[in-house]
């Protein structure tokens, strides 16, 4: 299984998550097998300005079966949906926090509304 997670820096499993999921400058990409952390590889976010839907296709195209994130918009979770894709919002912590809690099945996926939403803007 792989996991994607939207990070604001770059320091491997203890990179904390980004406010919003799509502006984030990286993405961790978690795989796990038998509920235990296996590899892991952060990448820059190829599409910070993004347009609706870029960033859920490349979420996909990466292999990421699971998207942990802090908050997400409707339609985002629509096309994670589509492409089979399953959606978690609310999290809170550093990737291996949050993928050891989702591999416990512990994470509860909940509503988060940024503080700073107006700011969001698609390019």
């Amino acid at each position: 299984m792989k996991i994607a997670i939207p990070i604001i820096d770059s320091k491997g499993l203890e990179s904390s998550i980004s406010e919003h999921f799509g502006h984030a400058p990286y993405f961790a990409f978690v795989v796990a097998e038998n509920r235990e952390i296996v590899s892991h590889e952060i990448e820059a976010n190829p599409f910070e300005d993004h347009q609706p839907g870029q960033i859920p296709e490349y979420v996909k195209s990466r292999g990421a079966d699971v998207i942990i994130t802090r908050g997400m918009g409707g339609r985002a979770k629509q096309f994670f949906d589509s492409l089979g894709v399953q959606a978690f919002t609310g999290a809170d912590g550093t990737v291996r926090e949050i993928v050891e809690t989702y591999l416990k099945d512990s994470l509860q996926s909940k509503d988060y509304e940024p503080l700073d939403r107006g700011q969001h803007h698609h390019g």
